[in-house]
Formats: C-alpha cells, structure tokens, sequence
C-alpha cells in the first residue's frame, strides 16, 4: 500500500471540500472495497477522506418514500422491520451479500460504488481498460467465465458486483447525491455507465460527488418483490446470476411487473423489454418464460460464459413464480 494523506470530515460540505475535486482523493465509508483495492494497488489514492462522522446513517421510513443515509450499515437496513415489510427484494439482496462481519461494516453509499470482481481489473500485472485505459482487456479472450453478456462492449465485460444495486434498480429507487451546485437526485437506472469505450466511468457522478442516501417509493408492487442470487457456493460469494423481481396482479392478470438482472451485465440490468411482455399476461410459466427469453435476447456470450444466459432466464422464471406463488 503506498503512503496517502488521511482527513476526517466532520459535514458533507467539509468532506467536498476535503475531495476538491482531485483525481487523486478518495471518500473512505466502509472501507470493504477501497482498502482491499489500496492494498492490491489498483487504487492509489493521494487523499482518503473519512465520512464516516458524517450524520449519515440514519433510516427515515415516516412518508411515502423511505430515505436510507448513505452511511446506513448493510446490517442495519438488512434488518430493520419497515424495510423487511416494504421492500423484501432489497433485504434478500443485502443479505445474499458477502459475509456478516462485511455486511455490519459495508455501508448503503459504499456498496452502489462497489468495483467489480473481474480478476483482470484486480490484479494489475493484466490488462485492463477499467484500470488503465487504453490498455486493452485480457477478459475478452481470458478465462470469462464469470464476466458479462449483457451491456458489454470490446473495450470491457466486466460484470457488476453490488447485490443491493439489483435490487434497487428493480424497485426504482433514487441516488441522492451533494453537488458543487447543490443536492442531486438522480434515479438509479441512469445512475451507472455501460462501458462502452470508456469503462473506467462508471457512474453519472462527477468525481468529488458526494452520495448522501437513497429513497425508494412505498408500493403494492414493491411490498411484493424478490431476489433470487444463485452462484457456486451458498455464502461469501458473488452472484453468478440474480435476478430482482417485482409483480402488481389483479387477480391472475399481471398488472405491472419490474425486472432486473445481476451477475450478467455491466451495470444492474433493468430489462423493460420484458416487463413490457408482462403487462396484462396472464401469470404462469409460459409468460414468465416469454419475458425471460426477452430479458436476454441482446446478450452477447464470450468462450466461457455462455452458460449464463439459460441461467438467467431460469432465474427470472423461478423469481417470477416465486413472488406469484406468494400472492
């Protein structure tokens, strides 16, 4: 790990001002995915700044939108009965999540700025446009079998690793964000970057943003959601595949449904497509089967990683009918 400079901050406005925009600073949170990349040297930061004095932590569930603070711990949204009852999809997915020792330390803001767990981008003597643009990406004819199929480019397939993000894409929630101008809102699904020729961006955020919470909707459709995580051993690991999902019927006739996949895109995959499909179907099987066909029909698969579109669409039915089974 090289030598930085290390602030406190004691308000947002000090930490800002603390950051100053300089591409050598960095907000210190949690600490789960920055200090493992220090110690990799993928990250090198020159100034870390530590927030976590910041008012930030609090869950304001009184109105229709609930409002959880950045500096919230993974464990304590996990477990709180308000977020349980109103959005099920969200507390599965925090706790599909690492481990517990990580989750009472992981905090909400931290985990939407989670990197990837590409192994090309963690270990720096490969290539990597993500870490060192222009460089070329080793993923694309490596070993990529757990990389993306959806939303890559032929400068990046890593895949994104956030359980929680899925979740909220799914339930539509807001990123809240302080600016240089003021407070941001900013809706998750337009949050995060495809890669495109630049996979080193990979949020809307200008650097020096500072994340302050989320708020996400109360709902009939959100009170009934779930996140299905499937991946090579039952805890401490990331998702293979996920799939977050919501449905609001009327009787058997789906009214509205939300879609959104992990573990096979670049960014939490909202698949509109498929809940186009959905609407006004009758739930069962066969129309499950039909919007998950339609969730992956863009996906592109490397020598490795073909086996995840199936999986995907499997996952999407198994989601689906779980939640219609529930009702």
């Amino acid at each position: 790990m090289r030598a930085f400079e290390f602030v406190t901050a004691r308000t947002a406005s000090a930490a800002r001002e603390a950051h100053g925009g300089r591409p050598g600073a960095h907000f210190l949170a949690g600490g789960t995915t920055l200090v493992d990349l220090m110690k990799a040297d993928v990250a090198r930061p020159d100034v870390v700044i530590d927030i976590n004095a910041l008012p930030l932590a609090g869950v304001d569930t009184a109105g229709d939108r609930v409002r959880i603070g950045a500096l919230a711990r993974n464990s304590d949204v996990a477990y709180d009965e308000t977020i349980a009852r109103e959005f099920p999809a969200l507390v599965q997915a925090l706790l599909s999540g690492a481990s517990g020792q990580i989750r009472n330390m992981a905090t909400i803001g931290g985990n939407l700025l989670q990197r990837t767990r590409c192994t090309y981008f963690r270990e720096p003597q490969y290539a990597c446009n993500k870490r060192e643009p222009g460089s070329g990406c080793d993923a694309l004819d490596g070993f990529n079998r757990t990389h993306a199929v959806l939303g890559t480019s032929d400068a990046c397939i890593a895949t994104h690793a956030s359980d929680m993000a899925v979740a909220l894409a799914a339930l539509e929630a807001n990123v809240i964000v302080q600016t240089a101008s003021g407070e941001r809102v900013i809706a998750l699904e337009s949050f995060y970057t495809q890669p495109g020729r630049q996979p080193d961006r990979e949020t809307t955020l200008a650097h020096g943003d500072l994340i302050v919470g989320i708020e996400i909707e109360r709902s009939a459709l959100h009170r009934r959601s779930h996140y299905l995580k499937l991946r090579d051993r039952a805890s401490y690991e990331f998702a293979l595949v996920s799939a977050a999902v919501a449905l609001e019927s009327d009787g058997p006739v789906i009214r509205s449904a939300r879609i959104a996949l992990g573990g096979v895109a670049t960014v939490p995959w909202r698949a509109r497509d498929a809940e186009a499909l959905l609407a006004g179907a009758t739930a069962g099987e066969d129309a499950f089967r039909r919007a998950a066909d339609a969730a992956l029909a863009g996906a592109v698969a490397r020598k490795y990683n073909g086996f995840k579109i199936e999986l995907a669409k499997r996952a999407i039915v198994r989601a689906l009918s779980t939640v219609a089974q529930a009702s």
